[in-house]
């Protein structure tokens, strides 16, 4: 007894041929013994199967290493799961992240993603596809702590607020290698769908924008608690993000548009990256990175 084709997180080989499942490519699986089959392989599966047990939920909260799979790139299958729709149906839509989905729709899907642990129902019943970007949204908000965690969450601002775009860059690369590698690895996996984003003219989401959509959600604050003197210190000091057409001015004789926060500066700077520092993190293990 098959279940609909849904998405796994690595490769496996098929139950009844023994070849691999590849990135990409479509599966099915077995609701009693969770075998996993390619489609055309179906009508041989064995018979009878001995049931497995469920894999076990997600814990409501927890950092996001508590979320992440046992080898690289260390990419909750949510996350992945979430990107992978948007990016096949969600690019032709304006305003991507900025307009919210119903909200409790949001709720309700991502609860049925928590609950499901590593067996996640297909997304693609989901109507609306900014339901699917506020599920993101909202599963990286509650997370314990940010992508940026709160001990490298003042060395992020400090690197971000280098004036000299070069050392900028190197300076933000050297403080994302220092994350823990649930949160690097997630991280370059999000900092190149924004990119993908960011260069959808259908979308209308440029650098800016997304930067203030997400600042607040992978950056955010010192602690879980901020002070008000703490949140006042995230208000930006001066700008040092560039490329920015049609935005806001720093005050006094600055000229260079900023983000609405220093989070958002961080974000900005961080798409500002070669890609191919992020692929660096993600793309050597890409296959384990499958979507059936």
């Amino acid at each position: 007894d098959s279940a609909p084709p849904y998405q796994v997180i690595r490769p496996e080989p098929c139950g009844v041929c023994g070849s691999r499942i590849r990135f990409g490519k479509a599966a099915v699986k077995c609701r009693q013994c969770q075998l996993l089959l390619h489609p055309k392989c179906r009508e041989q599966c064995p018979s009878p199967c001995v049931p497995r047990p469920r894999h076990r939920a997600w814990p409501r909260e927890g950092v996001l290493a508590d979320f992440a799979p046992p080898t690289p790139p260390l990419v909750p299958a949510l996350v992945v799961q979430c990107v992978t729709e948007v990016e096949t149906r969600g690019l032709t839509e304006t305003g991507l992240y900025r307009v919210p989905g119903t909200e409790q729709l949001v709720r309700e899907w991502k609860r049925r993603l928590l609950r499901a642990g590593g067996m996640l129902p297909a997304l693609s019943s989901v109507a609306d596809i900014h339901v699917v970007c506020g599920v993101l949204k909202d599963f990286l908000r509650g997370l314990k702590e940010p992508l940026v965690t709160f001990s490298l969450h003042p060395a992020f601002l400090r690197a971000a607020d280098i004036p000299d775009d070069a050392a900028c860059a190197t300076a933000l690369r050297h403080v994302v290698s220092k994350l823990p590698p649930a949160n690097r690895d997630t991280l370059a996996f999000l900092m190149l769908h924004l990119l993908r984003v960011s260069h959808s003219p259908d979308c209308k989401m440029d650098v800016f924008n997304l930067s203030r959509v997400f600042g607040p959600t992978l950056v955010g604050h010192s602690s879980a608690n901020p002070t008000p003197l703490a949140i006042m210190e995230d208000t930006p000091r001066q700008c040092k993000v560039r490329g920015f057409p049609k935005h806001g001015l720093c005050p006094g004789r600055c000229q260079h548009p900023h983000p609405s926060s220093l989070p958002a500066q961080v974000v900005a700077r961080l798409l500002s990256l070669a890609p191919d520092f992020w692929r660096g993190f993600v793309e050597t293990e890409q296959e384990n990175l499958v979507l059936t």
